[in-house]
Order: C-alpha cells, then sequence, then structure tokens
C-alpha cells in the first residue's frame, strides 16, 4: 500500500492508492462504500488493464479504505473530492491519463471531466447515467442504516444492502454516513454540453439506480452507450462485457 500525502482545499489528508503496470495511465475512481481493492483489484480491472498496455492508479476517496477519513458532510462535497484526484496525479507526475469511474466515482469523474478535462483522455462512466443529473431516490435510509446499531435494526432495502456492504468491508461507517449526505449533490445537466472528452457510458440493464445510461450518452458531444447485459449495480463492475468494452474504448485513442 502506498499513501500520497496533499493538501485540498487547505486540509492535509492522506490517500492510499495502487500504482502499477506501464503505459498510458489509467485513473481508477471507486464507488461509494467501496475501495481500490473491492472495486477494481479483485474484479480483475487491475489485471486486464495491465494487460492491454495500460498503468494503472487506483485510490481510495477521502473516507474510504485507507484514506483520511471526515465526519462532516461538507467535507464531501465533488468538488473536493474531485481535487483530491487531480492533486493525486500531480503527486505523481502525471500529466494526463484516461478515467474511469463507478456510480460515486462516475460523479466525480463528471465533475474532473467538467472542470479538469484537459487532464484526461478518454473517459469511462459506470454505473451511474442520468441518474448523476435528476438523482436516484432518497439517500437518508442509506445514512441511517450506517448509523443504526446493528443490521437487524435495518428495515428499508436499500440501507440494508450498503449497510451489509459496509460491515463486509469493515468500512469506517460515520464516515460513509457523512459522505452518503455531502455527496449527492447533483450533476448540472448544462454542463454536459461543455465535456470535449471521449466518453463512455456503462450501465448495467438491470440496475435500478444509474438512471438512464442512453440519456447521459446522448447529452454529451461525444458520448455512446455500452449496456451490460443482465447486470445489475453491484455485479456490474467485475462483469466481462464491461471490462472488455471500456479496455477496447481506451484503446481507440
Amino acid at each position: 500500500m502506498k499513501l500520497a500525502r496533499i493538501t485540498t482545499d487547505g486540509r492535509e489528508l492522506e490517500l492510499s492508492y495502487i500504482d502499477q503496470g506501464q503505459g498510458m495511465p489509467v485513473l481508477l475512481i471507486h464507488g461509494f462504500a467501496s475501495n481500490k481493492e473491492i472495486n477494481w483489484a479483485n474484479t480483475g480491472w487491475l489485471r486486464d488493464l495491465n494487460h492491454a498496455g495500460f498503468r494503472t492508479i487506483a485510490f481510495d476517496n477521502r473516507g474510504h479504505g485507507a484514506s483520511t477519513k471526515f465526519y462532516q458532510p461538507a467535507d464531501y462535497s465533488l468538488e473536493w473530492m474531485a481535487q483530491d484526484a487531480v492533486n493525486l496525479l500531480d503527486h505523481l507526475g502525471i500529466e494526463r491519463a484516461h478515467l474511469i469511474g463507478y456510480s460515486m466515482g462516475s460523479r466525480i469523474s463528471t465533475t474532473l471531466a467538467m472542470h479538469h478535462g484537459a487532464r484526461f483522455g478518454r473517459i469511462v462512466l459506470s454505473g451511474n447515467g442520468w441518474g448523476m443529473v435528476e438523482g436516484s431516490g432518497d439517500w437518508n435510509p442509506v445514512r441511517d442504516a450506517l448509523l443504526a446499531a446493528s443490521l437487524a435494526e435495518v428495515t428499508d432495502p436499500r440501507g440494508r444492502a450498503f449497510r451489509a456492504f459496509a460491515d463486509q468491508t469493515g468500512s469506517d461507517r460515520e464516515a460513509l454516513a457523512a459522505c452518503v449526505t455531502g455527496v449527492r449533490e447533483l450533476i448540472p445537466e448544462n454542463w454536459l454540453p461543455y465535456i470535449q472528452n471521449e466518453v463512455l457510458v456503462a450501465i448495467g440493464t438491470d440496475d435500478d439506480l444509474a438512471g438512464s445510461g442512453e440519456k447521459l450518452a446522448a447529452a454529451l458531444p461525444n458520448g455512446r452507450y455500452l449496456p451490460i447485459p443482465g447486470k445489475d449495480h453491484m455485479k456490474a463492475v467485475g462483469d466481462k462485457v464491461h471490462k472488455q468494452g471500456a479496455i477496447a474504448f481506451l484503446q481507440e485513442e
């Protein structure tokens, strides 16, 4: 495990990251309540990208994994989490990279595309479609589930799923509760026409959280859509169609 000490908006923090392979760098940003190992290493993404000739950089977002934890929702704005990613690239001396984000990572990646698009080549937005623009329901039950004394007390289905996942990964549930509150800000629809990167939107056909991938891809000047057949939000991450489609897309440059 490697640690990068960075400063975002005047606050120091450490980001735990993996940096392996050679070639064009690919920065990978994981989803809410996950981490770099679960999202990218255990699913074969790092291995497959390395075999395809890419250098991979995967890190734990603030509040997740082995990175610094904060406990106020205001500490988890999309702008600051995106800036963390830029600061990590600066720490590594990387001027330009491809970008892959999953779920919450797609929100962060879209923020990066808008404010730092020149730092990135091709971008893969996975597990988050039009839901990042119009919202994806009430996430307060997820916050409450994370703060509950035990899983047995949680009755909301989405809350139970994320609480069980957080327990499985040994996550800091208080930090995640702050994150899920702070990071729910929506992506402004009027941002999308200004994103000039080539973008692949990849969504499981059974994903009931992401929103329409087709609609998001159509709103982007250089967007295209990749359906991940028969996969829901949790199972789409390491799917073969997902990985092969994303890697082929990155190799087009």
